[in-house]
């Protein structure tokens, strides 16, 4: 069984490039849980994914990665008559235009009685997000049912809310990320989130906000002002790692990985987050969120020459 249990939709991406005057769409992979899990894996943690594919060739090709990355699937559930969520990411002015065909996507359906509680109640951590409680009703009864199995076993959780407004509106955004935040160990905010969230700018009131709502741990990440790392103990700010940064895309979500692989696998707070940013920084520098997730060597190698090796 993995010691970090991903919950969430998988996406398949397409993605527009322009080639001697014609618009290709090159396949890629998606879903912020799953990128979790995959960049995880690629540091080395042993992580599972919890989820479902529809029966249909985009499920098909995302079973296939996991297996290539070493993520568990025995939590993965095939749906043949429900779709595998898609989206297409196209450009404008230089900037990524995301559009998501995933109503009725097999994720989206799973409800409380689709999880497995041994499953769950043995892993170190489980991570969800924002997004998998967004994608319909019965995956948010879903979640919550996650993390109160994960609490009763002692399972640490771990929670991204990473707000997408094109899913719900932002009153019920927040009633329902808070109310499952105040279940977590492990809070995973974005500053850009935190401001449509609570209303706030300054990272450190940010921080405070989330250690006052439950959590013992808070990484919020800001981008290329770094990150503010929080127990109720100390607090540290690590700056961003310099990089040329070529697509942001899964950029959270390598962090996320990264950070929770290192609590994983012993370090202290700072030190994981400090090993993330690095981490997050390297995703940056392909094309799309899987490709360029680093693995461990490449990370070490890159934090001990203080640049990308």
């Amino acid at each position: 069984m993995p010691d970090l249990l991903c919950f969430g939709e998988p996406l398949y991406e397409l993605s527009s490039v322009e080639r001697n005057g014609e618009t290709l769409f090159l396949p890629g992979f998606g879903g912020d849980t799953s990128n979790c899990a995959i960049a995880a894996a690629r540091q080395g943690a042993s992580a599972g994914y919890l989820s479902a594919v529809g029966g249909d060739s985009f499920g098909k090709a995302l079973i296939e990665l996991w297996t290539r990355e070493g993520v568990d699937i025995g939590a993965v559930r095939t749906v043949p008559d429900a779709p595998t969520g898609l989206y297409f990411i196209t450009y404008e002015n230089g900037e990524h235009r995301f559009t998501f065909r995933r109503k009725g996507s097999a994720a989206s359906l799973i409800t409380a009685a689709d999880l497995d509680p041994a499953v769950i109640q043995s892993a170190r951590i489980l991570h969800v997000s924002g997004i998998s409680q967004a994608i319909s009703d019965s995956a948010c009864d879903a979640v919550f049912a996650a993390i109160g199995m994960a609490r009763a076993a002692g399972v640490r959780v771990s929670y991204d809310p990473n707000l997408r407004l094109s899913l719900w509106p932002v009153d019920r955004a927040r009633a329902v990320i808070h109310a499952a935040m105040a279940q977590a160990d492990i809070a995973l905010p974005g500053l850009d989130d935190a401001r449509h969230l609570i209303g706030i700018d300054d990272p450190s009131a940010v921080v405070d906000f989330y250690l006052n709502l439950g959590p013992k741990i808070v990484a919020l990440t800001m981008g290329k002002s770094g990150t503010l790392v929080a127990t109720p103990e100390a607090r540290e700010l690590i700056p961003a790692f310099p990089v040329s940064q070529v697509d942001a895309t899964g950029a959270g979500d390598t962090f996320d990985g990264a950070f929770l692989a290192r609590l994983l696998a012993g370090d202290a707070v700072i030190e994981a987050a400090r090993y993330a940013n690095v981490a997050a920084a390297l995703s940056t520098l392909g094309w799309g969120a899987v490709a360029p997730m680093p693995r461990e060597a490449d990370v070490r190698a890159a934090m001990q020459a203080g640049r990308p090796v």
